[in-house]
């Protein structure tokens, strides 16, 4: 028999906000990142979607590429600087539920792996704080000076996510059927399909799409919603407005 195991995500899944965007606002307020580039290339996006007329995933989009081309030639030394302020300050504000499920999943013998679009450095601090068993991130590369390159290897997109799960069940011998996966955008599509309890956690209008058009999926997933104090707990069937 197998290892039943549980893969989250980390941004929307587990953490009530982006790992990345706690840190691109750190790095500003540290002044590691000029404050001004916030207003000149973030701010209109970010208004847009406060007020709900822009979409987050356009948002955080755009937040990614300024953070990259920010971060290049930073040394890695003020990254962890503020990466360690950020985990400390942020690592438990997370949805109820999914907090829950990770002592359960621990309680019950099984391995907890997270799979995240965030950077490396702060993924590894978050699976360190809720005693993960491995964790994948985005890996920023630096170079011979310990400065980043501008470089990444991603983890954000259902591709790289899908490999990054044959990987770790190949290795840990994963039972499929008694595993689950937790994810709440199209990026954790396969993990979702992969295993055989996948759950939606506030899941984004695509993937919901997405669950519903899949009759396979569709009919194994659980979507859990989890606003102010109350978790609701649904079939892919429920109505979206």
């Amino acid at each position: 028999m197998g290892t039943t195991v549980a893969f989250f995500d980390i941004d929307g899944t587990i953490f009530r906000n982006s790992l990345m965007i706690e840190h691109f606002r750190k790095l500003i307020s540290f002044e590691i990142i000029d404050p001004e580039v916030w207003y000149t290339k973030v701010k209109k996006a970010y208004d847009e979607w406060e007020r709900r007329y822009g979409d987050f995933e356009e948002y955080l989009e755009i937040l990614a590429g300024v953070y990259l081309d920010e971060l290049k030639g930073i040394k890695r030394d003020h990254v962890d600087y503020v990466a360690n302020h950020v985990i400390e300050t942020n690592w438990d504000m997370v949805y109820k539920y999914s907090r829950g499920q990770i002592d359960w999943h621990k309680s019950m013998g099984h391995k907890v792996f997270f799979i995240s679009g965030s950077p490396d450095f702060l993924v590894s601090r978050m699976a360190e704080k809720y005693g993960a068993t491995e964790y994948r991130g985005t890996e920023y590369f630096v170079d011979d000076d310990n400065r980043f390159t501008g470089e990444i290897r991603r983890m954000w997109d259902s591709e790289s996510k899908k490999k990054a799960v044959d990987e770790i069940i190949s290795a840990h011998n994963v039972d499929l059927d008694s595993s689950y996966a937790y994810g709440d955008t199209t990026g954790d599509l396969s993990m979702l399909r992969r295993i055989g309890n996948p759950v939606a956690i506030n899941p984004n209008k695509e993937l919901l799409t997405q669950i519903k058009e899949d009759r396979l999926l569709s009919s194994k997933t659980t979507i859990i919603v989890e606003r102010k104090n109350v978790i609701y707990k649904c079939t892919p069937e429920v109505e979206v407005l």
